[in-house]
């Protein structure tokens, strides 16, 4: 026997800001009884875990142990300039000059995540 995973949780300061944030970067919805004000929060992904938001009293101190990685539809640059247009923060360029390589952002509460190479662009280097 296994165990399934249910979801990811993440703690933050405004679980539904932050589960609005995640649900326009992934194109998933929010669970249909969540509202502006709740504690708890979900984004209910078709595919995988639900993100699940937690609001707690304690800010975030330090870098992620644990962290989502993205791989986009488009290519990374493009998946990651929509993204910084959402409210995402650049945070490092781990991006080579053969087109490898990801980009780490963090989202508005400073939890940071990898954009990947999209499989367009993965096919195109894997020869």
């Amino acid at each position: 026997m296994v165990s399934v995973v249910q979801n990811v949780a993440i703690d933050c300061a405004d679980a539904y800001g932050l589960a609005r944030f995640w649900s326009a970067a992934t194109g998933s919805p929010l669970h249909p009884e969540d509202r502006p004000g709740d504690r708890e929060t979900q984004v209910m992904s078709a595919e995988g875990p639900v993100l699940y938001f937690n609001q707690v009293p304690e800010p975030k101190t330090v870098k992620n142990r644990l962290h989502l990685c993205l791989r986009p539809e488009t290519t990374r640059d493009e998946e990651v300039e929509r993204l910084l247009g959402l409210g995402a923060t650049f945070v490092g360029d781990h991006r080579n000059p053969d087109g490898t390589g990801w980009a780490v952002l963090a989202d508005p509460e400073g939890n940071e995540f990898c954009v990947l190479r999209g499989e367009s662009e993965r096919a195109a280097t894997a020869s």
